[in-house]
């Protein structure tokens, strides 16, 4: 029968399909049920690409904050583990004014601070040199991480940035001692003349630091602090670390390359007045330049003389007949860390024509990476000495300063061959040579012979009691601290 319509105007149904109905209802709202509950489930995987381009609550710029955050935390170095405080009696604070170049200032500081933890005093961050030949005004913190440098001496010895306020003012009011130590002194000096200077005026300050501490006759401890210093503490800033590293880079991607430290600039020849293969023109404009500067003490120098002494840098034109002597490949990468060489290309001709692949910094990189250093010869001395660290050979010209820290660092990081070269043979070599008293055969065969143990191999330092000045730099073979390990173990006392 069919459903007949009633007199309210409402549809009547059949209980059957009432039930069918309920049923329908009860299915539909199972199954919906079940869809929320796996939706739900699978939330945290699905969601967020299901809704993906529905509008949030928070802006784009919240979520990318977000991502970078979350990069950063994932990429975040691990924390450095600081060494402990050491703790002991403070008996005053020490000021110091580091004098000449960056390595010479380099193992002044390293001095300075074996000194200060020798006699419990407090040590201020050094001043560099800004009135020298360079007039660079670098601070230490433009040079070197000097958060590095406090917080990883400080289980040896309290360095501060600065002089504390009251301090400062005993200073403007003139109630400290300045003065220069005496050279290669051994540490009792310092124990028995410089700490009684500390206690009596709270603050002193030594105005010169080249060459203040003895090479040997120290107790291993000091001689193992003073190593720490050089190759650990004294880190050189990111801008410097990274610009070195890049150098290295593209050095490296050429094959393997020598570092040589042709030490062939105008002062430096004004300064020893070794004037061999210049014009008379150019004598006499070292001579002036000598003259000019005060603190150069030696007016009157016999060039010749020095030069058959060993005393003189070799000229490029020797440098290029001593490579050639001793085999260097022709073919190798030569990495020139100097300044400018005095008589620019004209000098460097012999040197170039044996050895065509001649770079410097400023070939390898735009003029636009250098401009930060431009002015500043001790940062740009600092990309060299990092170059030459990791060069495959060092070559030195002339025994100053970096010449002799680069061969100490080089020791310790493993013997890296370093041609120590003897000057004084050469140049009589040379001119045997060039006088025809000597085939090339003869010639090369006497300069291999002479440098067959001048690679820096390990040794001893040479000890002249009474005359440091002519014995060898502590920072040029630093053997107390030559271990197998690159890893200094803490100084024991």
């Amino acid at each position: 029968m069919g459903t007949k319509p009633s007199g309210s105007g409402v549809v009547s149904t059949s209980p059957r399909s009432q039930m069918k109905l309920w049923m329908v209802r009860a299915a539909t709202s199972l199954l919906l049920w079940t869809c929320i509950v796996q939706f739900t489930t699978l939330g945290e995987t699905w969601g967020p690409r299901l809704l993906k381009g529905w509008p949030s609550c928070h802006s784009h710029e919240e979520e990318k904050t977000a991502v970078v955050l979350e990069s950063k935390a994932v990429l975040a170095p691990p924390l450095q583990v600081l060494p402990p405080k050491r703790v002991y009696k403070n008996n005053g604070y020490l000021v110091v004014s580091c004098n000449g170049g960056l390595n010479q200032m380099r193992a002044a500081i390293c001095d300075m601070v074996a000194i200060a933890r020798y006699l419990n005093v407090t040590l201020i961050v050094p001043e560099l040199d800004k009135t020298s030949f360079w007039a660079d005004p670098s601070e230490f913190q433009d040079i070197f991480d000097v958060d590095h440098f406090v917080t990883s001496l400080r289980d040896e010895v309290r360095i501060l940035k600065e002089l504390p306020p009251k301090l400062k003012k005993r200073v403007a009011l003139g109630k400290t001692r300045s003065m220069p130590p005496v050279s290669w002194s051994d540490i009792s000096y310092y124990h028995l003349q410089i700490l009684p200077l500390i206690q009596k005026y709270k603050v002193l300050h030594l105005n010169r630091t080249d060459a203040r501490l003895a090479n040997n006759g120290l107790p291993l401890e000091l001689q193992k602090l003073r190593c720490r210093v050089n190759f650990s503490a004294l880190r050189f800033t990111s801008q410097i670390e990274e610009l070195g590293q890049r150098v290295i880079r593209l050095l490296r991607q050429n094959g393997p390359f020598l570092v040589l430290h042709l030490r062939y600039e105008m002062d430096m020849l004004a300064f020893s007045g070794c004037t061999h293969g210049c014009s008379d023109e150019e004598a006499e404009e070292l001579t002036r330049m000598r003259y000019a500067y005060p603190w150069w003490k030696e007016k009157i120098i016999n060039s010749d003389l020095k030069r058959k002494d060993g005393l003189c840098p070799l000229t490029p034109e020797e440098t290029a007949l001593t490579l050639r002597a001793l085999d260097i490949d022709p073919n190798i990468q030569i990495y020139i860390a100097a300044g400018e060489i005095y008589g620019g290309e004209r000098r460097t001709e012999a040197l170039a024509k044996a050895y065509p692949k001649l770079v410097r910094k400023e070939t390898l990189l735009d003029s636009a990476d250098l401009r930060f250093f431009q002015n500043h010869s001790s940062q740009m001395a600092a990309l060299d000495y990092l170059v030459s660290l990791e060069s495959d050979i060092f070559v030195p010209t002339y025994d100053g300063n970096m010449a002799k820290v680069v061969e100490g660092h080089r020791r310790y990081l493993g013997f890296k061959k370093t041609i120590l070269l003897d000057r004084r043979l050469l140049v009589e070599l040379i001119d045997q040579y060039y006088n025809e008293l000597l085939s090339w055969d003869e010639f090369s065969s006497a300069v291999k012979e002479a440098h067959a143990h001048r690679f820096g191999q390990p040794t001893e330092r040479l000890v002249i009691p009474d005359r440091p000045k002519e014995e060898d730099y502590f920072y040029a073979n630093p053997y107390e601290c030559l271990q197998s390990s690159k890893e200094l173990p803490k100084v024991a006392w």
